[in-house]
């Protein structure tokens, strides 16, 4: 099932920017329901739909970020033909780091090019939502605490972090982790197609089966340090062929069983 968040394009004209959940239909039309969508988590058919309020077209609605994380943890160096592509060995455990809820961002949004950044690139990712508070969970129980699947473009302005010769201020730019535009709670993490495209150009082209680490080990390593909270966001890491994008640049990242992410770079004045 794909679940979202939307704002109704005419209650925004009428100043109501209150964020409504629900999912996608077979029809491709939008199912409101009551309450948070982390409501939802593990919940059955029968009460979901029980919780249906209105039907919606996707011409009217602004998709938003599927939650509103409290964090964006991020892994580093996990894909086995990225690694490949840059000569380096496989990492022994996963290397984590943050990117904070200012970073957050929606589908179909600009992403603002930093005036004082000279390189900002695209890594497009599968991330995964947490539905339940998550803390020291073995590998084997982390799939009741994960809500479902989404698309993460992990934006970096790429001289800050050479530069600084650590990733947090050219991770951490307003708007730099574009979210969504559903979450899917019905897809094999493992084995799904991840393409990233720039102004058309495939530039990433892999598979998640290329994962060094399953989100699962990834949840469960990160679980013991640190509690994740509903809403929360791991992003798996990305694979080959990250580079830089232009002003002006429309970047779209695909992953088969989700949907595309769509964004549009500009240039800050």
């Amino acid at each position: 099932m794909k679940f979202l968040r939307f704002k109704n394009k005419t209650d925004s004209l009428n100043n109501d920017l209150s964020i409504k959940s629900g999912f996608l239909d077979e029809e491709n039309k939008v199912i409101e329901l009551k309450g948070d969508i982390l409501d939802y988590h593990n919940k059955d058919i029968k009460t979901i739909l029980d919780n249906a309020v209105q039907t919606h077209s996707l011409d009217d609605i602004e998709i938003q970020s599927p939650t509103a994380p409290s964090k964006i943890v991020c892994i580093g160096l996990n894909y086995k033909d990225h690694a490949k592509e840059l000569n380096l060995e496989l990492p022994e455990s996963p290397v984590i780091f943050i990117k904070p809820s200012i970073t957050v961002n929606r589908t179909d949004n600009i992403v603002v090019y930093p005036k004082i950044s000279k390189q900002v690139d695209y890594e497009g990712e599968l991330a995964v939502v947490i539905g339940n508070e998550t803390k020291q969970v073995t590998r084997e129980e982390v799939d009741e605490y994960i809500f479902g699947y989404t698309i993460i473009n992990d934006v970096t302005a790429r001289d800050f972090t050479l530069g600084d010769g650590q990733w947090t201020r050219g991770k951490s730019c307003d708007g730099f982790a574009p979210i969504g535009p559903f979450i899917e709670t019905e897809l094999d993490p493992l084995n799904q197609k991840i393409v990233t495209k720039v102004n058309g150009e495939i530039r990433q082209n892999s598979n998640t089966s290329q994962m060094i680490f399953s989100p699962q080990e990834i949840i469960s390593y990160v679980s013991q340090t640190m509690t994740l909270n509903p809403g929360d966001i791991i992003a798996t890491g990305t694979p080959p062929g990250v580079g830089g994008m232009k002003a002006d640049s429309i970047v779209e990242v695909t992953i088969e069983d989700i949907g595309t992410l769509k964004n549009y770079l500009i240039q800050e004045k």
